[in-house]
């Protein structure tokens, strides 16, 4: 992300678009990690990828870990 300005105002604005509430952040150089509620996954994990291109018919939205509260 260092090396490419705009990543994460991308990430948080498609995030915020989508209605995505953020409970907690980190970043790093080359991550963005957030904590948000587990109804919210699925609709942030897409928005994130239709942000960024990722959302070709043969993607699939990826979950590396949730948590519910």
């Amino acid at each position: 992300m260092r090396s490419h300005p705009g990543v994460t105002a991308t990430f948080f604005g498609a995030l915020s678009t989508a209605g995505v509430n953020i409970e907690m952040i980190s970043t790093s150089e080359i991550r963005i990690s957030i904590i948000c509620r587990q109804a919210d996954i699925e609709r942030g994990v897409q928005a994130a990828h239709t942000a960024f291109g990722l959302d070709a018919d043969q993607s699939e939205a990826v979950v590396y870990g949730g948590s519910g509260r």
